[in-house]
């Protein structure tokens, strides 16, 4: 069974080539979301396996946004794969993770991915369903 993603980020040129590299790999893109509220409002609706949450969403913070959806029942802390009903977290940044270290290791995300690395496989890794 394809995993289902929610895609959070303010810019719509990601959104969309993130959507078609994904599908293009197996992944199934249940939602994309350019906001707090939207995206909050799309996991209760879609509950997606994975949620890749952008680090700045314009105005926004990405981790708060984390923060919010795991006291919405969203975060994959108990089971990071999203087999236990709930939507594992991925923070997503064109900088580099070490530039978030210490908010990531804080945040409820399960890891950290560079956009420019960003596939099913590394998905995949982060949340632990490949060697």
């Amino acid at each position: 069974m394809p995993l289902r993603c929610l895609i959070v980020d303010d810019s719509d040129a990601f959104l969309r080539a993130a959507s078609v590299l994904l599908e293009g790999e197996g992944v199934t893109v249940a939602g994309v979301a350019s906001n707090s509220a939207e995206a909050l409002r799309q996991a209760r609706t879609l509950r997606p396996d994975v949620i890749l949450v952008d680090v700045g969403l314009g105005e926004e913070n990405g981790f708060d946004l984390a923060r919010q959806l795991a006291q919405d029942g969203q975060d994959g802390q108990d089971g990071q794969d999203g087999q236990d009903g709930k939507a594992a977290m991925i923070m997503i940044s064109a900088r580099a993770g070490a530039d978030y270290a210490d908010l990531i290791a804080e945040s409820p995300a399960a890891g950290f991915l560079a956009k420019s690395k960003l596939s099913a496989r590394e998905i995949d890794r982060i949340l632990g369903r490949t060697p």
